[in-house]
């Protein structure tokens, strides 16, 4: 059995778990991805993980995320053990606390997820073999001490470069970035627009973590002004999108994952274009 933090490569593609036909995952493994995120909240069985896996040679899978309070830790674990047997090493366990206007259980959310690690600790789910969605400070602590590293979701590389130094070296951190082939600025946020606004702008805790990063409320309001949306959404031709992932990386990241928009077009051209670039 494999004990050590899976390689995930320097690139990562993102789809919701119920969206990832086998042939989607194979053009993505061999477009060059390290790591394919299955995102939503995926059940605690973790079919459409094993699925993924299945179907692909080498790609590694992770979740993006589980919400702890809608699975059970001894769940998780029982499934996480079913997959390393059948596929050591190419599974990463993301998970997270979700967001308070969604949970109505939503008390004491820290607390909550250290005792889902404990839990997840008892029942030999290794430390390297989780990553926890992290932005504010504490939590990125925590993904350091509890896990493999942190999953930062809707943030831009000045976060990046925060969470990095909170973090310290040798961690992982995998930020995700959005990603629209689209060369006129306008359409493309169009595309990216509503997949910001709902349902992560009306979210306290993202609201929260891009007021940090000097974006006003009104910034935040309407869908979203173009500076944030901009910042949020990478848009134009592979070579753009590659050039806004690498920002990530060049502030701290050690892996960055594109997320093509349900509604922006054909994702596997956007998968083949964004790695050629990426790549070249």
């Amino acid at each position: 059995m494999s004990t050590g933090t899976p390689e995930l490569g320097l690139l990562g593609a993102r789809r919701h778990y119920t969206d990832v036909p086998r042939e989607l995952a194979r053009l993505v493994e061999a477009s060059g991805y390290g790591t394919l995120w299955l995102g939503g909240s995926p059940p605690g069985d973790l079919a459409a993980a094993e699925d993924v896996l299945d179907a692909t040679d080498s790609i590694v899978v992770a979740t993006s995320i589980i919400n702890i309070w809608d699975v059970p830790a001894s769940e998780i674990a029982t499934s996480y053990h079913r997959i390393e047997k059948t596929h050591p090493g190419r599974f990463l366990l993301g998970l997270g606390v979700g967001h308070r206007e969604a949970v109505q259980q939503y008390t004491k959310p820290y607390a909550a997820l250290v005792e889902y690690l404990d839990a997840l600790d008892e029942s030999g789910v290794p430390v390297e073999r989780r990553i926890l969605a992290a932005l504010g400070p504490k939590v990125l602590k925590l993904s350091a001490d509890r896990a493999a590293g942190a999953h930062p979701y809707l943030t831009t590389p000045e976060h990046t470069a925060d969470a990095r130094k909170i973090l310290g070296p040798g961690k992982l951190l995998a930020p995700e970035h959005k990603g629209v082939l689209e060369t006129d600025p306008e359409r493309a946020r169009e595309a990216g627009r509503p997949a910001v606004n709902k349902p992560y702008l009306q979210l306290q805790n993202y609201r929260t973590n891009l007021k940090r990063y000097g974006y006003t409320d009104d910034e935040l309001t309407g869908g979203g002004s173009n500076r944030l949306i901009d910042a949020l959404v990478a848009h134009g031709g592979g070579v753009s999108i590659a050039a806004r992932l690498q920002d990530h990386l060049d502030a701290g990241a050690s892996h960055v994952m594109v997320h093509s928009l349900p509604d922006s077009g054909d994702p596997s051209v956007t998968y083949r274009e964004v790695a050629a670039a990426f790549f070249s």
